[in-house]
């Protein structure tokens, strides 16, 4: 099976580009060219920029059986791939994602047909809008889109707990192992789904040729379900200390914070409980296996060989810690008031 892979290096779709390439797949990337990483072998790479138009050039008498963009997050970014694809792939796997889901949903229970509808996030409105072009584009031309819709995912080089910093995620690690306080939104017992890299890696490259998938959308998670509390708690129990967790509401975080209202209230902030029961049909052999607890472990493995990649996001700690301070103070003050 001939594939592209547009991106092919970031946390979700390493891991996809690995499990391909170990499946005997033809890989290439469509990439500028940065790897972190050594690519597998016999992976090959295609060195450009997906929106330069000399890449239709490039692509002239090219076709795939599958196409994944992993990187495209707005409606021009899908009429640009239209109009590279057409006619050039049997399959076009759009990158979408489970924020997109309605918020506040009206069902604990999320499946493919929970409605897409969340006016928190613009990151999440773009992608519903992406997803309604290429189905317009499925039903209207035969476009053979299939749409994934990854939830929080995570691999070695991250760790995903909200509110933490994405470029220097170890920064939360720290303040733990330093005793400082680490913010959970709400009560901290919010249900939440995070799902390791390679588990997603099953799912997506499980479905890449199948031909009933084309017009269908999917989700692909772990089926492991955790509340905030206990995600923090286990990463603190892999570096053996005890979190002090400290329980702001996410109104009042975003009151203080207000560009964290799309992650909270448009994503991490809610309950979130999957059904994948359809992406277990398509592919039957599917099934997340690495629990949280086993994954972190991997995490932190990859950022102690090398303390280089231990790099601290300061400027999050003092919003973090102005924070602390402003919510004590008034709960302080508050209780005064009562007393």
């Amino acid at each position: 099976m001939r594939l592209l892979f547009i991106g092919g290096t970031g946390i979700i779709s390493t891991a996809c580009t690995v499990l391909a390439a170990k499946r005997g797949m033809d890989v290439t990337l469509l990439t500028r060219g940065q790897h972190e990483t050594p690519l597998p072998l016999g992976v090959k790479t295609l060195v450009a920029d997906v929106n330069d138009p000399a890449i239709a050039q490039q692509l002239e008498r090219e076709s795939f059986d599958a196409v994944v963009d992993f990187i495209a997050f707005t409606p021009a970014e899908i009429e640009r791939d239209l109009k590279l694809f057409r006619g050039r792939t049997r399959q076009f796997v759009f990158i979408s994602s489970a924020s997109a889901y309605q918020k506040p949903q009206t069902h604990y229970l999320m499946t493919e047909s929970t409605p897409l509808a969340n006016p928190h996030w613009d990151y999440s409105r773009n992608k519903i809008a992406c997803e309604e072009r290429l189905m317009q584009a499925y039903r209207e031309e035969g476009f053979p889109v299939a749409i994934v819709r990854p939830s929080l995912t995570y691999g070695d080089t991250q760790i995903p707990l909200v509110l933490n910093s994405w470029q220097q995620p170890y920064t939360a690690v720290d303040r733990m192992i330093r005793g400082q306080k680490i913010i959970v939104p709400g009560d901290g017992t919010s249900l939440w789904v995070v799902t390791h890299n390679s588990d997603f890696a099953k799912g997506l490259v499980g479905l890449l040729g199948h031909p009933q998938a084309p017009g269908h959308a999917f989700h692909i998670t772990s089926d492991e379900v955790l509340t905030w509390d206990q995600l923090f708690r286990i990463v603190g129990a892999a570096v053996g200390v005890e979190p002090k967790l400290v329980h702001i509401p996410s109104d009042f975080i975003i009151a203080c914070v207000p560009e964290k209202e799309g992650t909270l209230i448009g994503d991490k902030s809610v309950s979130v409980v999957f059904d994948n029961s359809k992406i277990k049909r398509f592919v039957p052999d599917y099934c997340a296996t690495t629990s949280f607890a086993e994954g972190i472990r991997q995490t932190l493995a990859w950022f102690n060989a090398d303390p280089e990649r231990q790099q601290i996001d300061e400027e999050l700690n003092a919003t973090h810690d102005k924070l602390i301070a402003a919510y004590e103070k008034g709960l302080n003050e508050a209780v005064k008031s009562f007393a």
